[in-house]
């Protein structure tokens, strides 16, 4: 629940800038009582265009803008409206759609809810590690087809949790916290990161590994990278070549991070399985092959926040807002070198 926060000696005006359905999704009448108890909140309106005459009016003003889903860009042109604008709290967790080189060329300061959007995706990855790992739902297919259970005597040994390896690509935001979550169960983790060397990644939880290593040790591979360009087809042919009979990849990043098209030759043949909540395009086409294809479960990008998780972005809104008026800075502090890393 969003608690009002105590009311900051200086009280910034802070504006809301989003797509207008974002803003009713998060930015319920509680959230927005608690926002308002540590600034001077101008809504309406609600900047969804910098351009009007209305924006233009509130910009002239503002020196934080609540930032969401939709947020157009924060160009040359929209800072030149707003010359008192110092800081950005984004209510959610990538900035690059709307954070432009002008933002960090005024010495704009930036807070992303990135670290609080990635529990519910964490969340989702560790149940779909489980859920694979006992063929759930493959099973409960063949259960209503037959209309009779499993002989438990007769379950192959493979199947099950105990012992298995599972990796993880990139010890980002959501790959941290994957690590995190897996520490109670009997699981090995592995990691790989070029940007976390081996005691960190043992610091985590995990033992880092090579690439390569990675996708030929696990039996579950789940990918946490950002899409860069130099990220993009980074799961390619011979790194899904390598993956063990009946593996299982997961990808809750970006589509394009996966070389789409050698995935679908390895899941229709039958060699390894797939839960992809990410695709490229994000909505397939009617006709592709992964739509029926029994080694794969498609889920429409609903890992990330969602219903009652926006409560959690909210709340950091907030906080971060009162940090920033009380003059001690982001909790959650995005840094421009950090941008160019973050998806």
């Amino acid at each position: 629940m969003t608690k009002p926060q105590p009311r900051p000696a200086s009280r910034p005006v802070v504006a809301l800038a989003m797509a207008r359905d974002a803003a009713a999704a998060v930015l319920d009448d509680q959230a927005l009582a608690a926002l308002d108890s540590v600034c001077e909140l101008v809504h309406p309106p609600l900047l969804d265009d910098f351009g009007t005459a209305a924006a233009r009016a509130v910009l002239g003003r503002v020196e934080v803008l609540v930032t969401g889903w939709g947020c157009p860009p924060l160009d040359a042109a929209a800072l030149a409206a707003a010359p008192g604008l110092r800081a950005v709290v984004h209510t959610a967790g990538s900035i690059r759609g709307h954070v432009t080189d002008a933002c960090w060329e005024r010495g704009v300061e930036v807070s992303s809810a990135a670290a609080a959007n990635a529990l519910p995706v964490a969340e989702y990855t560790v149940a779909m590690i489980l859920l694979a790992g006992k063929r759930v739902l493959e099973r409960a297919r063949a259960f209503t087809a037959a209309r009779r259970p499993d002989d438990p005597l007769r379950v192959p040994r493979t199947l099950g949790n105990h012992d298995r390896t599972v990796g993880i690509l990139s010890a980002s935001h959501v790959g941290r916290r994957v690590v995190e979550l897996l520490r109670p169960y009997d699981l090995r983790v592995l990691l790989h990161d070029p940007y976390v060397d081996a005691a960190e990644a043992a610091a985590l939880g995990a033992r880092g590994v090579g690439l390569r290593e990675l996708f030929a040790r696990s039996d579950v591979v789940s990918v946490h990278t950002p899409l860069l360009p130099g990220t993009r087809g980074l799961v390619g042919r011979d790194l899904i070549a390598a993956l063990r009979q009946d593996a299982v990849l997961i990808n809750t990043a970006r589509g394009a991070v996966v070389d789409q098209e050698a995935l679908t030759e390895a899941v229709t043949a039958g060699r390894i399985r797939a839960v992809l909540d990410v695709t490229d395009p994000e909505v397939l086409p009617p006709g592709h092959p992964l739509w029926d294809c029994e080694n794969v479960l498609l889920t429409p990008h609903l890992a990330g926040s969602q219903g009652n998780e926006w409560r959690r972005l909210t709340d950091l809104a907030v906080s971060e807002v009162a940090r920033w008026a009380a003059g001690d800075g982001f909790a959650h502090a995005v840094s421009a070198r950090q941008a160019r890393l973050l998806a």
